[in-house]
């Protein structure tokens, strides 16, 4: 068969890797921000695990907390491929400042603006866009972490009001957050149809927060178990349909995989470049390191690497801003970007030898920094389920 290529009109669409001028702007925004704000103390806020307070609220003044809200809630009105900018230049520096930002954005924000009544947004949305809340997303259980559907927190139904009874962990921005998205069974017959999700204010009365936990890396993120025993909640604080919140958390989770991947993403992108950096001024016999093949191959391939993560966080950028299923697409963004932020960052510690070792240089960070991201917003085991289901319904 003779295919007529002028006859079919076949075209390449969208096929343009370039990024516009307003996204240059945003990144280098971005850029600006991390290397003149977040770095300085980056250091000491990774030994001290200090949450960064004054650091967040002014990533709230230039739109970071809201990146794709709505302005008519308070938001920047951005795409996705800005909010993916914006989170690899910050992940390159910091991490935890990083995933307040993306927690912020992709679980909650994105949760009252997706599946809120137009009151929720008007009380809350406006408040967590703006940086003048911290949102947080409460799902994992010391008994169901990958597993939503065996939720034991509940919420009973009490006429004009829930009860919410039960434990949520490693929840980002524990400590510090205004606003709590807590998903709980209200109906355990039903299965993955009992379930919803609620809006709980820091301060209810029966909602405590316990210690901060003791982390490996993100460590200037606030990460804590909370308790819930007799928490009383309005009916008006049920988001959604009654059973609908199972859906909404997988769905907000679709989109929380890409900012971890921009993550990820980030973690790699900034190892690369210290590495790189180094490369070029360490000598060893009589020339720069970065001449020697051992160590241009592995810049070769970190480069390469990075470059196809990317493509992959990217195109699942692009999927949500057309409109299309990004259940896939984020899932394999988040499972290749958080593959190589782990090898890479290992490599880059390598390439920096016994400098690598230690906290100055910054790599160690970034490696400690880097595991998270195959763990947290559903573990790379997950991912595959999520890409493999996808593969075998088409």
């Amino acid at each position: 068969m003779v295919i007529n290529f002028t006859q079919t009109n076949l075209q390449l669409r969208n096929m343009d890797f370039s990024l516009s001028e307003e996204h240059i702007m945003i990144r280098d925004a971005a850029r600006d921000f991390a290397q003149t704000e977040l770095l300085p103390g980056v250091i000491e806020r990774d030994n001290k695990q200090e949450f960064p307070q004054a650091l967040v609220k002014k990533m709230g003044a230039l739109g970071f907390m809201g990146i794709m809200v709505d302005p008519k809630y308070g938001g920047s009105g951005m795409d996705t491929i800005s909010y993916v900018l914006i989170m690899e230049e910050l992940s390159k520096i910091d991490a935890s400042a990083s995933v307040i930002v993306s927690v912020n954005n992709s679980l909650v924000c994105y949760g009252l603006e997706a599946y809120g009544t137009e009151e929720q947004k008007q009380k809350y949305l406006t408040k967590l866009a703006t940086g003048e809340f911290v949102g947080a997303f409460c799902l994992s259980e010391p008994e169901a972490g990958s597993d939503a559907t065996s939720q034991k927190t509940t919420a009973i139904d009490k006429g004009d009001h829930y009860l919410i009874n039960g434990t949520k962990n490693w929840i980002t921005n524990g400590g510090r957050a205004d606003v709590y998205l807590v998903i709980a069974q209200t109906d355990k017959d039903k299965g993955s149809h009992g379930i919803n999700t609620f809006i709980v204010e820091k301060g209810t009365p029966g909602f405590d927060i316990g210690p901060k936990e003791d982390k490996l890396g993100i460590r200037g993120s606030d990460t804590h178990t909370l308790q819930f025993n007799d928490v009383k909640i309005p009916k008006e604080n049920r988001i959604g349909t009654n059973g609908s919140g199972f859906r909404f958390a997988m769905k907000t989770l679709s989109g929380g995989r890409i900012g971890i991947a921009a993550q990820a993403l980030g973690i790699a992108s900034g190892a690369y470049e210290l590495a790189l950096k180094y490369s070029k001024v360490r000598k060893a016999f009589g020339t720069e390191i970065c001449n020697h093949q051992a160590v241009a191959f592995k810049l070769a391939d970190m480069y390469t690497d990075i470059e196809a993560a990317r493509m992959l966080v990217m195109k699942s950028a692009w999927d949500k801003d057309q409109g299309q299923n990004y259940d896939k697409s984020s899932a394999m963004a988040k499972l290749y970007a958080s593959k190589i932020a782990m090898e890479h960052t290992v490599e880059a510690v390598q390439i920096h030898g016994g400098n690598g070792f230690v906290k100055d240089y910054h790599v160690e960070r970034l490696m400690r920094d880097a595991k998270i991201t195959q763990i947290y917003e559903g573990t790379s085991e997950i991912q595959k389920i999520v890409i493999s289901r996808s593969l075998i319904k088409s």
